[in-house]
């Protein structure tokens, strides 16, 4: 009896297919190159992408920064909404370099999912080319991995990394804050990518239809999408113009937890919340959760996205100069002598 030979398998009967990814790189491949900028010495399509740090810096420092999106996802699966979520990805990684004085350089990114969309992948990939032109950095390289069994159907995630350069004199660390230094508060857009496991709690307790009006012609859903802010551009031409102390990118932690991390031991923030208007997602999901203050201002940006740290005497001009750059930033607090022990951030 002749025994029969096995079936012949291929890598897409494992449920891989090569030739969706082929069509994906073509497909991102003009938003990639609409982020091009000075330095971009080969991008998408290599082993590694290259790069050469700009002449004009003597002693370049480079700062990197990586992160993801979180369970912000979770809702862009329910919503069926993927165009927002690459902003969201190159946020969190640019801002987190801005802090340091750095100007962001190049990002790249990994989609990995366990059967690819193409569809799908290109409207988020297209989000993070849009991204990058927000930042000023080039999208230069990344990675699509699909792998069967390691993710739910129509689900994937995202990660980012962010590369940057200050000169090194340069660099902001907050060594220089002192007493009466003014603290200033940048608004956010919403809940940015922070807070969502939270959120999402709140909304499986509150049952509210996502797309019903919210807040004035805004559903729920609109708010609760919309991509963190990119504060790269207003905030280095800030730089530029006077000494900025600090930086803080209001992100998981809240204010109590991040502008601690640029502050000397020897002062602390004492931070104002009646100095902005919260915005009304914020008032909702503390009212809806019965979430303390103490831990809205430690999930929450609370409408804040980032804190810059300046001088008493240049903090009008900051203002005025955020302002003429679209930045409607306002005081929200002062620096003062910390008590052995006490907190670093006290919001009050």
């Amino acid at each position: 009896m002749t025994q029969q030979s096995p079936q012949a398998l291929s890598y897409r009967d494992a449920g891989v297919d090569i030739n969706a990814g082929d069509e994906l790189v073509e497909r991102i491949k003009p938003f990639a190159k609409k982020t091009l900028r000075e330095g971009v010495l080969s991008g998408l399509g290599g082993f590694g992408a290259l790069f050469e740090v700009p002449k004009r810096y003597k002693e370049p420092v480079l700062v990197s920064g990586t992160d993801g999106v979180g369970t912000k996802l979770k809702l862009a699966f329910d919503l069926n909404r993927h165009d927002t979520v690459g902003i969201d990805l190159v946020a969190m990684s640019v801002n987190d370099v801005l802090v340091q004085g750095a100007e962001p350089l190049f990002f790249l990114d990994y989609f990995a999912c366990g059967k690819l969309n193409v569809d799908t992948a290109a409207s988020v990939i297209k989000g993070i080319a849009q991204g990058c032109e927000y930042a000023g950095c080039a999208l230069i390289g990344g990675e699509t991995a699909e792998m069967p069994g390691m993710y739910a159907e129509g689900e994937y995630d995202l990660a980012g990394f962010a590369v940057g350069v200050v000169e090194k004199s340069n660099l902001i660390n907050g060594q220089t804050i002192v007493p009466g230094d003014v603290v200033l508060g940048l608004p956010s857009s919403g809940a940015h990518s922070n807070g969502y496991s939270l959120i999402r709690k709140i909304l499986a307790r509150s049952k509210l239809d996502l797309d019903a009006p919210f807040d004035g012609d805004k559903s729920l859903a609109d708010i609760l999408m919309a991509p963190t802010r990119i504060y790269v551009k207003p905030l280095l031409a800030l730089m530029a113009a006077l000494p900025v102390k600090g930086m803080a990118h209001i992100t998981g932690g809240g204010l109590t937890e991040n502008v601690p991390r640029v502050l000397p031991e020897a002062v602390k923030a004492v931070i104002n919340p009646s100095r902005w208007s919260r915005p009304k997602l914020f008032h909702w999901l503390q009212s809806e959760g019965n979430v303390a203050d103490s831990e809205m201002h430690r999930v929450f940006n609370c409408g804040i996205g980032m804190v810059v740290i300046v001088a008493r005497e240049n903090a009008q001009q900051a203002i005025d100069l955020l302002l003429a750059a679209g930045e409607k930033a306002v005081e929200i607090g002062i620096i003062e002598t910390r008590i052995k022990d006490e907190a670093q951030t006290i919001v009050r």
